[in-house]
């Protein structure tokens, strides 16, 4: 007789399906290009993306800032777009398709580098999220009470995350989840523009010391942010590449809209970047309640997609391993570090996500130089498990080292000893540290197209079929 775990695991099994690293089955490939649409729009706004957006200004004056957000939206959902059609055609999540290039244990390198990233990232999500709804909660009912929220939060997100991304997108979000999130995003931003003064805040100049094209990396930091994700989820899709134009339109849409509406919060409103004074001044303007709504709603999306696929990094490594017993250690770390964080951590948020893009943007410069141009967009399951190298493929990890020197070289990012580290290095070189003074060319572009470039040079390319005698017009 079955007990009551063996039960719920066929419970879960039937309405929430989870699976490993191997290709997904064509039964599980159910998600249509609108599904990944409502998902990816859902993701690519949030707290954490007002805050980032508070960034730019006032050092942008508003015209330029728009133009910045337009144009790192753009540039950095093309490669999240991409990857997402990788993960659909190979059917297999983000870390497993690093095998082919860098080798079985060399995708292991990625798979580290980003469950650290997203351990930190749930952690950042809980803290913002529980800190906040605390505020909120302490205001209308004088409950003061943060690691009672953080465990609330952190129970939600788990539940999603063990729901999987199928229950996730069509039972939570489609259902509910969007319309809450998006309803309530409307109003606060239709509040916002209600105070006015947008006409003399857009002829106002800005006060400078922020380089437009930096400006434009700390917008594309976000997208690429979900690049090692990405193909976790999109590999569900059903046509690949449908499901990428609608990765591509809802996540750049809702990154310009939120990156925006964070930048007016500080002009506007009166905001800072710390993520609690963005919580406070859009409650102040929308209503508390609403503050609350959009937090639990529209912030659990995301941390349930970090936590999920911190589980699926591990499975690169653990095959084995069960994934929901993983999903339930990250959340556990990610909350208990989100109940040590202080103010202090809205500080390094700057940092943290520049950090991600110097280590992630080149990586997946080369994977797409040995995906789509070395092996013509497709591996194949073979090249993914059975023939990829066992070892590290140290050819493909001199461009992805190339490139994440190119970034720091661009743009030191990361804690003040490294950043002096770097520093002493390239003197030592007798090399000049900016390479441009002032860091005006941003990091992300040129990081990129060093590591592309170097990769389509040191990697084999695969040859092209032979075509049969009967293509050529048969022999004699």
């Amino acid at each position: 007789m079955a007990s009551v775990t063996e039960r719920l695991e066929d419970v879960l099994e039937r309405i929430a399906p989870q699976w490993g690293i191997r290709p997904v089955p064509e039964s599980l490939r159910r998600l249509r290009a609108v599904d990944l649409a409502v998902l990816w729009g859902d993701l690519s706004i949030g707290l954490l993306v007002l805050a980032s957006g508070a960034l730019l200004v006032p050092a942008l004056g508003l015209p330029r800032a728009v133009l910045a957000i337009a144009l790192g939206s753009a540039v950095g959902s093309v490669p999240l777009a991409l990857v997402g059609a990788a993960g659909a055609r190979e059917g297999v999540p983000g870390m497993a398709l690093f095998r082919p290039v860098l080798g079985r244990r060399g995708s292991y390198l990625p798979s580290a580098a980003n469950l650290v990233q997203l351990v930190g990232w749930t952690a950042f999500e809980l803290w913002a999220m529980a800190r906040v709804a605390n505020a909120v909660s302490r205001d209308l009912f004088g409950l003061d009470a943060y690691l009672l929220w953080l465990g609330v939060v952190a129970v939600v997100c788990t539940a999603l995350a063990l729901a999987g991304p199928i229950f996730a997108i069509r039972r939570w979000l489609e259902r509910f989840g969007v319309w809450v999130v998006a309803g309530v995003c409307v109003w606060i931003t239709v509040r916002v523009l209600s105070l006015g003064g947008i006409g003399r805040l857009w002829s106002r100049p800005g006060t400078g010391g922020l380089p437009f094209w930096l400006a434009v990396d700390l917008v594309v930091a976000m997208p690429v942010s979900w690049l090692p994700l990405v193909a976790d989820f999109n590999r569900f899709a059903a046509e690949p590449r449908r499901s990428a134009l609608g990765t591509f339109w809802a996540y750049a849409g809702g990154n310009l809209w939120f990156y925006t509406l964070g930048a007016m919060l500080v002009l506007v409103a009166g905001s800072t970047p710390d993520v609690f004074d963005i919580g406070t001044t859009i409650a102040a303007a929308a209503g508390g309640a609403v503050v609350l709504l959009v937090l639990l709603v529209g912030e659990s999306d995301q941390a349930m997609a970090n936590i999920y696929s911190a589980a699926v990094s591990v499975q690169n490594v653990v095959p084995r391993a069960s994934q929901r017993a993983l999903i339930v250690g990250v959340a556990a770390a990610g909350s208990v570090i989100a109940s040590l964080l202080r103010q202090s951590a809205a500080t390094t948020f700057q940092f943290f996500l520049l950090l991600i893009g110097s280590v992630f943007v080149p990586l997946f410069a080369v994977f797409l130089a040995d995906w789509a141009v070395g092996h013509r967009g497709r591996y194949g399951e073979d090249a993914l498990f059975d023939l990829a190298p066992a070892g590290v493929r140290w050819r493909a990890i001199v461009p992805w080292a190339t490139g994440f020197v190119v970034y720091q070289w661009c743009v030191p990012t990361g804690p003040g000893w490294w950043i002096d580290a770097v520093g002493r290095l390239f003197t030592t070189l007798r090399l000049p540290f900016p390479v441009v003074a002032g860091s005006p060319l941003g990091a992300s572009a040129p990081s990129f197209a060093a590591a592309f470039v170097l990769a389509l040079l040191v990697l084999p390319r695969e040859a092209p079929p032979i075509p049969a005698a009967s293509e050529l017009g048969g022999v004699g």
